[in-house]
């Protein structure tokens, strides 16, 4: 079978595979869409039922969700223009430049391309393995860096939170009691904390410290916590009972959080099984008898459907990620 052969086997499996992928984000758009239509028909009909008589307490709430309306609609833009490689290194919490990063994912990728060409990789395989080294090995270590440090910074925030509704109810102030709870709690939620009132201290207004501590840290509830500080900043409303109420969404979405994992771990576990069958029996073959096995190497027919299977392994891999990736 000849290279042209070939080139149009991966070009008709390029697209199958980009077809796969754009009905599946489709589908999630439109669920979304579905979703803020939802939303959106209730809160006119909340805002025209409310007109006659509103408390100073629904006036509170609707501040605070207008406020979050905001953060999520800036939210939404900063994902559609993509996330820099600055604002993801400040999420990871690592306080090397974006120069340094890419001349350390560079170093990593001709290190990554000898191994491989030791490995004995097919020649037309090396620049493709050379830029999976380079853009994809290190952003995907950059991602699970990010992953950990958010799920770590959940673990303590809702300490931290009731720490500061102690300290505000001892009659602390708002910048000490950030400031004495960055300085109790360590890792990212100490981390964080200590940025607020270093900024602060230095002339940032509190309500800006805390959305930038929030764009490092993209979750939603350092959103929500941005968003009490600006309210109590704008209207004098009780911190502490915001903060109180706070640290108890976070704490019953983390319980939620942590029952999906365990009801979704029976299907991660299989997907992880069946993801490593082709791997175990190759390798095992190999050592077994390795002139059978090399033939899908050696070979152009091999060749072909080595990389029609792992194609198709990773479509199969793709679609049990999305079907099991709840996000709470």
């Amino acid at each position: 079978m000849d290279i042209l052969t070939l080139i149009i086997v991966l070009l008709i499996i390029l697209v199958t595979v980009g077809m796969v992928v754009a009905l599946i984000i489709g589908n999630q758009a439109a669920k979304k869409q579905k979703a803020m239509a939802i939303i959106k028909g209730q809160n006119l009909s909340q805002d025209s039922a409310s007109k006659n008589a509103r408390t100073a307490q629904d006036k509170r709430r609707e501040q605070i969700s207008r406020k979050l309306q905001e953060s999520s609609d800036e939210e939404k833009k900063a994902r559609k223009k993509g996330f820099s490689m600055k604002s993801r290194l400040q999420q990871a919490g690592m306080s090397i430049s974006v120069k340094r990063f890419y001349l350390f994912s560079f170093l990593f990728s001709l290190v990554f391309l000898g191994i491989v060409t030791i490995a004995g990789a097919p020649k037309f395989a090396l620049p493709f393995l050379w830029f999976f080294g380079f853009m994809g090995l290190p952003r995907m270590f950059l991602k699970r860096k990010i992953k950990k440090r958010q799920k770590k910074f959940l673990e303590e925030f809702g300490d931290a939170l009731e720490a500061m509704v102690r300290l505000l109810k001892a009659g602390m102030p708002v910048t000490e009691a950030i400031a004495m709870a960055g300085r109790e709690f360590h890792g990212p939620v100490g981390e964080e904390m200590l940025m607020i009132y270093d900024a602060q201290k230095i002339g940032v207004p509190l309500p800006e410290a805390t959305m930038e501590a929030a764009k490092r840290m993209p979750l939603t509830e350092m959103q929500m916590f941005a968003t009490g500080i600006a309210i109590q900043t704008q209207t004098g409303a009780s911190l502490s009972e915001v903060l109180m109420s706070l640290a108890g969404v976070i704490r019953a979405r983390f319980r939620l959080r942590r029952k999906v994992l365990a009801l979704s771990s029976e299907a991660k576990a299989s997907a992880m099984i069946i993801g490593s069958l082709p791997f175990l029996v190759g390798g095992g073959m190999y050592f077994i008898n390795n002139e059978y096995i090399l033939l899908l190497f050696n070979t152009t027919p091999g060749l072909i459907m080595t990389i029609c299977g792992g194609l198709w392994m990773s479509i199969g891999i793709f679609i049990m990620k999305v079907m099991i990736n709840f996000k709470v």
